[in-house]
């Protein structure tokens, strides 16, 4: 499989923290689906998916908000802004679902994955206006 380098330090380092965001996760829901299905670990609940589920988007925000430099200047981090938006739209997605099926909890992860979505496009519009003029 391919990869696009990232263009920076700073960006390289946000990637690898939203990948584990977005891997942590998915690897509990196979552990406990497989564990609890057939290694007879009556231990491994749905509790043990769904909180890092719920738990992703709001540790994406708090990454979001301390990589906006990477938003606003293309150059630094086109890569992380279009990555951060599909997982933030997957995390969207399934965490409605988790809210309606499991916990009224997950609303927040909800808004924070709306968040994200919203507050890429506004710092996107922020960064073309204050562009310095040729």
């Amino acid at each position: 499989m391919a990869t696009i380098p990232a263009e920076s330090s700073q960006e390289s380092r946000a990637m690898k923290f939203l990948a584990a965001c977005t891997l942590v996760p998915i690897l509990c829901f196979a552990f406990q689906d497989l564990g609890s299905k057939y290694g007879g670990m009556d231990w491994l609940t749905k509790d043990y998916a769904a909180w890092p589920l719920m738990i992703a988007p709001v540790l994406m925000l708090v990454l979001f908000l301390r990589s906006r430099e990477l938003i606003r200047n293309p150059r630094m981090g086109s890569n992380f802004s279009q990555t951060i938006k599909i997982v933030a739209a997957m995390y969207l997605f399934l965490n409605i679902i988790v809210a309606i099926g499991y916990s009224r909890l997950a609303v927040i992860s909800v808004l924070s994955s709306l968040t994200i979505l919203v507050a890429d496009r506004q710092l996107k519009k922020h960064a073309r206006g204050h562009l310095p003029s040729r």
